[in-house]
């Protein structure tokens, strides 16, 4: 199935032959510690930056309706971000993974975040859509 939408997400981890649970990592853009004046007139108009974790949560398909749902979570924190990535970490033998089985996966991801290895997540913004990294 192609992934255009956080719909499409949900339906295809719940038609997924093993039962899936879906990682969650919500980033905020910052300027780098080590950043120049450049970099930084960049970052003031919207552009560069580095995309740091801010929290990170793992759900079945079950448990999400939908992105407001996400949405309304994730406001419930206070922690503020603009993207969020999504990975899936499949079951076996019709066992859900449990979220202790997640947690190793969630740190792998935040780590491949922090080194601006994303290309093998999906990724969405605050309004649900579908953001692509070139």
């Amino acid at each position: 199935m192609n992934i255009t939408n956080f719909a499409n997400l949900l339906q295809s981890a719940r038609q997924q032959p093993d039962p899936q649970r879906l990682l969650f990592v919500f980033t905020q853009p910052e300027l780098p510690p080590e950043h120049s004046a450049a970099e930084a007139r960049q970052f003031q108009a919207g552009k560069g930056g580095v995309l740091t974790p801010r929290m990170c949560v793992d759900k079945t398909a079950d448990e999400l309706r939908d992105f407001s749902g996400l949405l309304e979570e994730s406001n419930r924190t206070g922690q503020d971000w603009t993207i969020v990535f999504v990975a899936g970490l499949g079951g076996h033998g019709g066992v859900m993974p449990s979220s202790d089985d997640a947690q190793e996966p969630l740190k792998r991801m935040i780590a491949s975040i922090q080194n601006g290895m994303v290309e093998s997540y999906l990724a969405f913004d605050r309004s649900g859509n579908l953001v692509r990294f070139s």
